[in-house]
């Protein structure tokens, strides 16, 4: 798993920016650099850095001599020094500071690579990071989803996985499984002072509180996969209902085309939106209705193929013209998507109601796009109905790792078969069998038992920089 060579990459993006940071991470990182960095004297000075301090100079190409290093500049920079053990990685790391610009910091990296280091793998600083203890592996995990948060509720998750209150929690149940599977072998091996009377009821005890702990982090999941991902929002109804007006509201600008024609839109137009602390993949779609247009057939049917692959379904529904036929065909499209969460909006409000003896199944807003009444009411709902109960604490732990809640789930069916062996009478080595492996399950997730392709796989789909 681990390769002791000297590692580098580009650590930003590649953009035109005020700055770009090359980053290079091993034993002969200083060395390597102190051929391609130079001070305004044109004196190669990165040799005699003391660990994290700053430096300014020039990076050069690695070709110069001290007297025509002026002629082959390639960027004016700032170097900064961290000497393992003390730095991100775990070893020495050294990172150039340069102007941003697609050219300039691929040019600087190139140098550095002449030099002698090598282009770091996707994910490999992390790795290495890890190997050498400086995180373990939800920490690692949850650098990525910093790195990949799309709303205030998905990064306050990960900064809180990267903090370590996952591991902790993991650790703790680690720990008391441990010291049971401890117990029942030493009163197995020593029965004269160790006596197992009475630990059936015992264990039943812990068995319950442990199960507890890990459902209630597997059911934190189901939030935490909207957290990180956002929640698939489809927008449904007849048309001309409003359902495009509704899209371009929410997303604060004129995405969909909107006119008074039934039937505009004629396929799904797909936006993400960052909808006060949650995150919505909207979908807008074509309106429901039998047509023997054959383009808008095709756009009715890919919007029921969305409805079908979503976690939210808002059906839009015009106020105004509620008569007994459109108010059946609601009832009968929501009906056949009776598996969903859903919200009722009754848009155009503005312009009169027409739906008190209605009764929709769903919780019903009064919408209008004209003044944006039912704007916050709608935020608050659709955050109710997937994030209730979270992020009342800096601490709660939220799983947004479908690997975390994997391992959990097999933690899960351990225990339970420990609690059917103690219902059964078995003896109390059967409980250790699976006790272990419960304790195994948990390791996997923060990376105390782990195989190499599975290191490998999991930071390789890490960014080239991290």
């Amino acid at each position: 798993m681990y390769s002791d060579d000297t590692i580098a990459a580009i650590a930003t993006a590649l953009s035109e920016s005020g700055i770009g940071i090359i980053r290079v991470s091993g034993s002969m990182a200083k060395e390597i650099t102190n051929k391609i960095f130079v001070g305004p004297s044109g004196k190669r000075i990165i040799d005699k850095m003391q660990t994290h301090t700053i430096k300014y100079g020039y990076v050069i190409s690695l070709d110069s001599t001290e007297d025509s290093f002026r002629d082959n500049i390639i960027d004016e920079c700032l170097v900064s020094y961290m000497q393992g053990p003390k730095s991100f990685t775990g070893e020495d790391v050294v990172e150039i500071n340069c102007h941003g610009g697609v050219f300039v910091v691929k040019k600087v990296l190139s140098e550095v690579l002449r030099a002698g280091a090598r282009l770091a793998d996707p994910g490999e600083f992390s790795k290495r990071a890890f190997l050498n203890g400086r995180m373990d592996l939800t920490e690692a995990e949850a650098v990525m989803d910093i790195i990949s948060s799309k709303s205030d509720s998905s990064l306050k998750a990960s900064i809180n996985q990267l903090s370590g209150n996952i591991s902790k929690k993991i650790k703790e149940l680690r720990e008391d499984i441990l010291y049971n599977i401890a117990f029942i072998e030493s009163a197995l091996d020593d029965p004269e002072h160790i006596s197992l009377d009475g630990y059936d009821e015992k264990i039943t005890g812990l068995l319950e509180k442990w199960i507890y702990e890990i459902d209630k982090l597997i059911r934190s999941n189901d939030s935490g996969k909207f957290l990180r991902e956002g929640i698939n929002t489809v927008l449904l109804g007849k048309p001309n209902a409003g359902k495009s007006s509704v899209m371009n509201l929410l997303l604060g600008q004129d995405r969909a085309i909107v006119t008074d024609i039934a039937g505009t839109t004629r396929d799904t137009l797909e936006e993400y939106i960052k909808f006060g602390n949650i995150g919505l993949n909207l979908v807008d779609t074509a309106g429901i209705r039998d047509t023997e247009n054959t383009v808008e057939q095709i756009g009715v049917d890919r919007a029921r193929k969305a409805a079908e692959n979503a976690d939210l379904i808002i059906y839009v529904v015009d106020s105004t013209d509620l008569n007994n036929n459109i108010t059946k065909g609601y009832i009968d499209l929501m009906n056949s998507f009776s598996n969903k969460k859903g919200i009722v909006l009754l848009n155009k409000v503005d312009l009169g109601k027409n739906f008190e003896k209605i009764d929709f199944p769903y919780p019903v807003i009064e919408f209008s796009t004209v003044t944006g009444e039912g704007f916050d009411i709608l935020k608050d709902t659709i955050t109710d109905m997937f994030y209730k109960g979270l992020g009342s604490s800096s601490d709660e732990i939220v799983i947004t790792n479908i690997r975390h809640r994997n391992l959990l789930e097999d933690c899960k069916k351990s225990l339970v078969n420990v609690q059917q062996s103690v219902s059964m009478g078995m003896q109390e080595d059967f409980y250790s069998i699976d006790l272990m492996d419960a304790y195994s399950s948990l390791g996997k997730i923060i990376g105390e038992e782990i195989e190499d392709d599975l290191a490998t796989e999991i930071f390789s789909k890490f960014c080239l920089g991290k």
